[in-house]
């Protein structure tokens, strides 16, 4: 696999100009791996902006993003500390202009082999260098819109999420599957699941987060049963500061595992409920499933009770 670009690459010794800053960088010297392994994980930042680099590097599964992580950070570091005659901005404006790796000094050893023979081995080692920059106005402004874009997409799929549920616990309630009026959020709420999509592939949105909002205006209000605010699902609380519920909601769910748990129980007790439901009708209704062990235990005692 090649190596990544250096700044001085392509240019004729007429369009070269000595001392012309490109950027600020960080270099780590005889690092002990070798540059094609270390020229791997490069290629997947080159051109990122810095917290996205950063965030490929940490959940990358080689050795190397390790190091390579370090070097960019001292590289940010250098670029946004105000002593220092290299600052360009803060990080959030930074970018990874380059990234490379040089072969630095092979290390020999012998290992004993048979007959008295030896086997050389190469301990290769590698310069790792990161170059940041800061981004120009025009690129700046679409990762801040798609930033924006971002966050107002993941507050909409909430938004439309939690009135699918809604509509869900309301035709459980009334003992119907589904009915027009639920039939019609359903829509609604999948037409805003394709707009949000559609804002996030455009990279930046051409409406405001306001606007967004807009078209899934719930009734998520927050209300309150007696201590307790009231959860996002039909028939639902959120437990107190000691996780506890109210006497009107006695069963427990757990949004992890998504089970809920009666009183009967068998693991009611040490269960920590995030949500509190008042049956098990609207616990189903949102998406919640008994526990295997107490549908077992059910079906037994039935069995039991035919004998």
């Amino acid at each position: 696999m090649a190596r990544g670009a250096k700044l001085n690459e392509g240019q004729t010794h007429a369009q070269y100009v000595a001392g012309e800053r490109h950027g600020t960088k960080a270099t780590a010297k005889h690092v002990r791996f070798s540059a094609t392994k270390a020229r791997v994980v490069l290629d997947l930042v080159r051109g990122l902006p810095i917290q996205r680099a950063d965030e490929v590097l940490q959940f990358t599964e080689r050795a190397a993003a390790h190091d390579v992580r370090k070097v960019l950070a001292s590289a940010v570091a250098n670029a946004t500390d105000t002593n220092n005659a290299a600052y360009l901005g803060d990080a959030d404006e930074l970018f990874v202009l380059a990234c490379f790796a040089d072969e630095g000094a092979t290390l020999r050893r012998f290992r004993p082999r048979a007959r008295g023979r030896a086997t050389r081995i190469r301990k290769r080692t590698c310069h790792i260098t990161v170059v940041v920059a800061r981004m120009s106005d025009q690129r700046l402004a679409v990762e801040q819109a798609r930033a924006e874009g971002a966050s107002a997409s993941s507050a909409a799929s909430r938004r439309a999420r939690v009135e699918r549920s809604r509509a869900r616990a309301e035709a459980a309630k009334a003992g119907v599957e589904a009915d027009d009026t639920t039939d019609e959020v359903v829509e609604a709420a999948d037409a805003v699941d394709e707009a949000v999509e559609t804002t996030e592939v455009q990279g930046f949105a051409d409406v405001a987060a306001d606007e967004v909002a807009e078209s899934v205006e719930t009734t998520e209000e927050v209300t309150e049963t007696g201590e307790f605010a009231a959860g996002e699902w039909e028939g639902s609380v959120l437990p107190d500061e000691d996780g506890n519920g109210p006497d009107t909601h006695p069963i427990k769910g757990n949004a992890d595992s998504m089970l809920y748990h009666e009183p009967d129980g068998r693991y009611y007790a040490i269960t920590k409920a995030e949500v509190w439901f008042d049956t098990a009708e609207h616990a189903e209704a949102a998406g919640f499933a008994k526990p295997a062990s107490a549908e077992a235990g059910t079906t037994e005692e039935s069995e039991e009770t035919e004998g």
